[in-house]
């Protein structure tokens, strides 16, 4: 496959990764509302992006198109190389692209081991010996989640869920990952481990894309950042220089 070509907002040029992902100027409605204005943006291999804003700005929306989950009005999305805007979900999770979604989606009456075994369900591994050595990984990966593999995933603490749709879709061997509010409704210290793991993830070679309110703690793990707000790529640039900029702390960390 050839990769995409690279659309404004960017990253800086000449970094010569291959580009995975690639959005052009994406349209979204939800009938008379247009929810997404010409949002663009790209990730390369092996980088950990983050899509920042705050509630309604459209980022879930911006995921669930990438995945196949919401039609495009207008726009593209490019997967690999290949323009895979109306492409089926499930078609685009076999290629994958692999999203752990917004909320967890956790199957509550499955136990940890058949939840994470879910996530492999559109997605075989070619034998049965890498598929239990990609489980294992993931069990190492989240101790927490081995110590449970026979519990139930309804009884699991809202962080343990969290780790589980991670685990989940890491076992459908994501070329990219996305990453929708890892962080929401959880305590301060789970929120810390969980962003650990995914620069842990990240840095073992998995491209990630994250959605994110929580600033401080995408920022300072990303490489880039795109700032979406009521619709529209405002800003992007290195996490570091986001990070930096006041305006950003103003708005995103409360930092005056």
């Amino acid at each position: 496959m050839t990769n995409s070509t690279e659309t404004n907002p960017g990253p800086p040029v000449g970094d010569g990764r291959p580009v995975l992902l690639e959005v052009r100027d994406l349209v979204v409605h939800y009938g008379r509302i247009e929810a997404l204005h010409g949002v663009s943006l790209i990730v390369r291999e092996g980088e950990l992006v983050t899509l920042l804003g705050a509630n309604g700005a459209g980022k879930t929306t911006l995921m669930r198109a990438i995945s196949g989950l919401r039609p495009a009005t207008s726009g593209s999305v490019w997967f690999q190389g290949q323009d895979v805007t109306r492409v089926k979900g499930y078609r685009r999770v076999g290629e994958g692209l692999i999203q752990a979604p917004e909320g967890r989606g956790v199957f509550p009456g499955m136990t940890v081991t058949e939840n994470l075994e879910m996530g492999c369900y559109g997605r075989k591994f070619p034998t049965k010996a890498e598929h239990r050595e990609k489980l294992e990984w993931v069990f190492e990966t989240f101790p927490r989640l081995a110590e449970r593999r026979t519990q139930v995933g309804g009884t699991l603490s809202g962080g343990e869920q969290q780790m589980l749709a991670i685990g989940r879709a890491l076992m459908a061997r994501p070329v990219v990952l996305l990453l929708d509010e890892p962080s929401m409704g959880l305590a301060p210290m789970v929120i810390s481990q969980i962003f650990k793991i995914i620069s842990e993830i990240n840095k073992q070679g998995t491209t990630v894309l994250l959605v994110e309110q929580n600033a401080q703690q995408a920022l300072s793990r990303s490489d880039r950042a795109y700032i979406l707000e009521t619709g529209t790529v405002t800003r992007s640039g290195s996490a570091r220089e986001l990070l930096a900029d006041d305006s950003i702390r103003a708005a995103y960390l409360g930092v005056a």
